[in-house]
C-alpha cells in the first residue's frame, strides 16, 4: 500500500465531481429560492379550514403539496451535497441548516393538512372523487393518510410535532458531525515503514492488507479513537432513542418499532421473522467462519480479520473506467435502455467519484429523475468499489424509473425496498463476474467477496436491527443506553452472530459507535430483507429472461403506488414469508461448500 494523503475538495478532477449545477447553476440562485420558499407556509396556511370543504379545494391543496415537493427537493439535494462534499465547509453546513429550517416552516405551517384530510367522511371522500377526477391521482396518498387515524392528532398537537422536527434530527446531525469532522485518527505505519492515512473511508481497505500485525494495528487504532468518545456516542444514540419514544408516544403506538414500520406499511412481522430466520441459520455463518479460517492459514480468526481477502494474490486493480464498462455489460440483461441510462449517469457527471479531505464517507444516491439522482462515492480502485457503482446506480435508476412512470405524490419509493434494485445490480454482477472464469484461485476469491456480500448484508446488518430493537426496548423502558451496557449488548450479540471460531475482541464491542443507520429509524433490517429479494429477483431474471426483466422494471417504476410487499410480488418475491432470507441463505451455504471445496 502506498503513502497516501487526500486531496483537498479544490485538488479533484471535475470530471469525477458531480454536476450540481443541473439543480442550481450557483451558490446565489439556491439562496434565491431558499428566499422565494419562504413565502410557501403563507400559502399553505391559506387552506386551513377548507380542505374537507369541497373537491376543489382538497385537489388544489394536493397539487400545492405536489408543488412544495417538487421545489424542496432540489434545495435539499444541491446543500446536502455541497455539504457532504467536504463536511468542514461551514459556508455549506450552513445551507444545509438553513434547508432543514425551511423544510421544518413548511411542514409546520402543513400540519393541519392531515387532521383535516382524516375529518373527510367516507362518503364525502368518495362524492369528491366522483365530482373531480384528477382527485383520484391522489387515492393512494389519501388512503394512507387515512389509515393511520389511530395514530393522526388534533391540528395543533400535529404543528407541535412538526415544529420538534428540527430538536428530533440533532442526535443524527451531531453524530454525523462528530464523526466526519471532528474525529481525527492517528496514522498507522506498515512493516516496511510507511505510513498511511487513517480514515473511517478507508478503513475497509486497510484492513484488507496481507499483513496480520498492520491489520490488528488498524483495527485497535480505528477503536482506541471510539473509546475515547463512547460516552459522548452513547449520549447521543440515547437521545436518539429518547426521540423516537417521545414521537411513538405522542402517535399512540405500543413501541418505536410498530411506529417505524407503520409509516411503510410493512407488518411487524416481517422484522421479528428475519431475526428468526437468520438465527436458524447461524450454523452456515459458523461454517464460513471456520473456512475462512482455515484458508487465511490462522490458528485464530479475529475481528480484524474479516476483511482481508482469502485468496490475497488474486485482487487486482479496477480502475473506475474498468468497473464501469463491466457494470455496463454485467447488467446488459435488464436491456438496452436500462445499460442507456447507465451510461447517461457515468458520462454527464451524475457521480461525485474520489474521495477528498472532509468529504463524507461512505456510498449513497439522493435525488430523483428531476432533473436525474446524484451518486456519492469513494472509489478505491478494488472490487469493493466496482460493486459499490453497480449498488449506488441501482437506487439512481430506480429514482429515475419512479419518477419518470409516476404522478409526484407517488415518485418516491418507501425504504423497505429502496435496498432491493441496488442489490439486484450486485447480485447480477457477481454472477456475470462467476460465469467469466473458471479459474480456481480467481472464482474462490470472487466467492468470497459474495460470500462478504451476504456476511455483512444479511446477517451483519440483521445483528444490526437485533441490536436497534434491543436498543428501542431499552428506552422504552425508561433505560439509559449507556456505553457500558451499549458495549456489553454488542459483544454479546456479535459472539451469537459469528460462532465459537470467531475471537470477539473487545474492540469489536464499540463498532455501534460508528454505524450511522442507527439514527435512521430501524432502517437497517432492509439491507437483510433487500437483498434477500434481490437474490430471488436476480436468479429469477437469469432464469425466465424477458419477461422476468419486463416484471423487475414494472417494479422500478412504480414508486409507492401500492404497499411494499404488494410492489416486491410485481417482481415475482413474496416477502410476507421468511422464504426469500432461507432461500438467499441456503445459496450462503452452497457456495461456501463450493469454498471449502477449493481448499488445496
Amino acid at each position: 500500500m502506498e503513502n497516501e494523503r487526500l486531496p483537498k475538495r479544490s485538488e479533484v478532477l471535475l470530471q469525477e465531481t458531480w454536476r450540481l449545477e443541473d439543480l442550481f447553476e450557483t451558490n446565489d440562485a439556491w439562496m434565491a429560492e431558499y428566499e422565494a420558499l419562504k413565502a410557501l407556509p403563507s400559502e399553505i396556511q391559506s387552506f386551513q379550514g377548507k380542505l374537507g370543504t369541497s373537491s376543489d379545494n382538497l385537489l388544489a391543496g394536493m397539487k400545492l403539496q405536489d408543488e412544495i415537493m417538487l421545489r424542496i427537493e432540489p434545495l435539499f439535494t444541491y446543500a446536502n451535497c455541497r455539504s457532504d462534499e467536504d463536511t468542514g465547509n461551514n459556508y455549506y453546513q450552513d445551507m444545509a441548516g438553513k434547508a432543514r429550517g425551511i423544510y421544518v416552516a413548511i411542514m409546520s405551517a402543513a400540519s393541519f393538512f392531515t387532521p383535516e384530510i382524516m375529518a373527510i367522511s367516507d362518503e364525502t371522500l368518495e362524492r369528491f372523487f366522483e365530482e373531480e377526477p384528477e382527485l383520484n391521482a391522489y387515492r393512494r396518498v389519501l388512503y394512507n393518510i387515512r389509515r393511520r387515524k389511530a395514530h393522526i392528532l388534533s391540528p395543533e398537537a400535529e404543528r407541535i410535532l412538526a415544529l420538534s422536527g428540527e430538536v428530533t434530527s440533532s442526535p443524527d446531525t451531531i453524530g454525523g458531525v462528530l464523526r466526519n469532522a471532528e474525529m481525527k485518527f492517528p496514522e498507522v505505519t506498515d512493516a516496511e515503514g510507511n505510513s498511511h492515512q487513517l480514515t473511517e473511508d478507508n478503513l475497509p481497505f486497510l484492513l484488507e492488507s496481507d499483513d496480520v500485525r498492520f491489520r490488528e494495528q488498524v483495527f485497535k487504532t480505528y477503536y482506541n479513537k471510539f473509546s475515547e468518545l463512547k460516552n459522548t456516542f452513547a449520549a447521543i444514540l440515547d437521545g436518539q432513542f429518547k426521540q423516537l419514544v417521545f414521537q411513538a408516544r405522542a402517535r399512540n403506538y405500543a413501541g418505536t418499532l410498530e411506529a417505524a414500520l407503520d409509516e411503510t406499511e410493512v407488518p411487524e412481522k416481517v422484522y421479528r421473522n428475519l431475526i428468526q430466520a437468520v438465527h436458524g441459520n447461524l450454523d452456515k455463518m459458523y461454517h464460513y467462519v471456520r473456512v475462512r479460517r482455515k484458508m487465511m492459514g490462522l490458528d485464530e480468526l479475529h475481528m480484524y480479520d474479516v476483511y482481508a481477502p482469502i485468496v490475497s494474490d488474486a485482487a487486482v486493480t479496477i480502475p473506475f473506467e474498468e468497473a464501469k464498462n463491466t457494470v455496463l455489460d454485467a447488467l446488459s440483461v435488464l436491456g438496452k435502455d436500462y445499460t442507456d441510462l447507465l451510461r447517461e449517469g457515468f458520462e454527464k457527471r451524475w457521480i461525485d467519484v474520489r474521495p477528498n479531505e472532509g468529504k463524507r464517507g461512505g456510498a449513497y444516491s439522493t435525488g430523483s429523475g428531476r432533473p436525474h439522482p446524484y451518486v456519492l462515492l469513494n472509489q478505491k480502485d478494488n472490487l469493493d468499489s466496482m460493486f459499490t457503482l453497480a449498488h449506488e446506480m441501482g437506487h439512481a435508476l430506480h429514482s429515475y424509473h419512479s419518477t419518470k412512470y409516476q404522478p409526484v405524490c407517488t415518485s418516491d419509493y418507501v425504504i423497505f425496498v429502496a435496498e432491493v434494485a441496488s442489490t439486484c445490480n450486485e447480485v447480477l454482477l457477481m454472477k456475470y463476474l462467476l460465469g467469466k472464469t473458471q479459474d480456481k484461485k480467481q472464482r474462490a476469491y470472487l466467492i468470497n467477496h459474495f460470500l462478504d456480500s451476504f456476511k455483512g448484508t444479511v446477517y451483519r446488518q440483521t445483528m444490526f436491527a437485533e441490536f436497534e430493537l434491543m436498543m428501542g426496548e431499552m428506552a422504552e423502558k425508561g433505560e439509559t443506553l449507556t456505553a457500558d451496557a451499549l458495549c456489553e449488548k454488542y459483544h454479546e450479540l456479535n459472539k451469537l452472530y459469528f460462532g465459537p471460531d470467531m475471537i470477539s475482541d473487545d474492540e469489536i464491542s464499540l463498532e455501534w459507535a460508528r454505524i450511522p443507520h442507527f439514527f435512521y429509524n430501524y432502517y437497517v433490517y432492509q439491507y437483510a430483507t433487500g437483498f434477500s429479494a434481490a437474490v430471488a429477483i436476480a436468479n429469477r431474471i437469469l432464469e425466465l429472461g424477458e419477461p422476468a426483466v419486463e416484471d423487475y422494471k414494472r417494479f422500478l417504476s412504480s414508486g409507492s403506488s401500492t404497499d411494499p410487499i404488494s410492489l416486491l410480488k410485481i417482481a415475482g418475491v413474496d416477502m410476507s414469508t421468511p422464504d426469500p432470507v432461507n432461500s438467499a441463505l441456503k445459496l450462503f451455504g452452497e457456495l461456501v461448500d463450493e469454498l471449502e471445496s477449493m481448499e488445496d
